[in-house]
């Protein structure tokens, strides 16, 4: 059964009825979270009337004089809480069996219900944690986990469309040469970009060389490097360590520990990758 297409508007319809920009609009959206847009299957945001009640809202309290982040904090104070964990619908269930348009129905409705930061950090990495713990234990196949993660990794690349857009500080972001895991990469990739940055990414076994060359030609603020095994992050350490002296370089993952970031002249990301990209965005 195919799931019903959200209802709403796109954001350039949403900026002619409320009389406000688009790039205004995304801001309050990466920076406060006062809007929360629903996705078409194909990665679109769609804004409803409430979007659009707290748009008008936001911008009444800017003209009145209100800062944007106090007019932000009293639009928020009336947003629903995210749902809690039992009502999240099941994602493991459909992907071990396969089932394409189970999954991508559960994760219309996860995506729909919770803000990006919490479908990604709460839900989908957690999931395919899972799905790579049941493989270990023999409890899935390869195939299995394949599947899985194909899926999903799909999924969140078309969430991806316009992370290059904006005006804010642009990050590239890449897995070093040998490393072909990026899902967590791509969460924190998805996860910068709602909080304003422009993201240039280069995906998984992207060659020393490339890296400095891209660098070089997009001139960004920050890299980010993620490496789920330690070997490709120590093979890159002396290019990371030139990178660092033009760019401030951040390396995370399963792989990553302070001493080989330090080696790197990079500062090391702990926490998952959501909760990494709002440490950066703080900087």
């Amino acid at each position: 059964m195919v799931p019903p297409r959200p209802s709403g508007v796109r954001i350039g319809e949403l900026s002619r009825r409320v009389g406000v920009g688009q790039e205004t609009l995304r801001a309050w959206e990466r920076r406060y979270g006062v809007l929360r847009p629903l996705r078409t299957g194909g990665g679109y945001r769609v804004y409803g009337s409430d979007d659009e009640a707290r748009a008008r809202r936001m911008r009444e309290l800017i003209q009145g004089g209100w800062a944007a982040s106090e007019a932000a904090n009293e639009v928020s104070a009336a947003l629903p809480a995210e749902p809690p964990a039992a009502e999240t619908p099941d994602l493991l269930g459909p992907l071990a069996r396969y089932d394409s348009a189970g999954a991508h129905a559960a994760l219309d409705r996860i995506l729909g219900a919770r803000s990006l930061d919490s479908a990604l950090r709460d839900v989908v990495l957690p999931v395919l944690h899972e799905v790579g713990e049941g493989w270990a234990r023999g409890e899935l196949s390869v195939a299995q986990e394949h599947f899985a993660t194909e899926l999903v990794t799909g999924r969140l690349r078309g969430l991806a469309r316009e992370w290059d857009e904006g005006i804010g500080p642009r990050a590239v972001l890449a897995c070093p040469s040998g490393e072909r895991h990026d899902i967590g990469l791509l969460c924190c990739g998805l996860a910068l970009h709602r909080r304003g940055w422009r993201v240039t990414y280069l995906g998984p076994d992207t060659p020393s060389d490339a890296l400095e060359s891209t660098i070089g030609l997009v001139d960004p603020t920050l890299a980010v490097i993620g490496a789920v095994q330690p070997e490709p992050l120590h093979a890159a350490a002396p290019a990371l360590a030139r990178i660092s002296r033009r760019v401030e370089v951040a390396v995370g993952g399963a792989g990553a520990t302070a001493a080989l970031a330090a080696a790197a002249g990079a500062s090391h990301l702990g926490s998952d990758p959501v909760s990494a990209a709002a440490e950066l965005s703080v900087r």
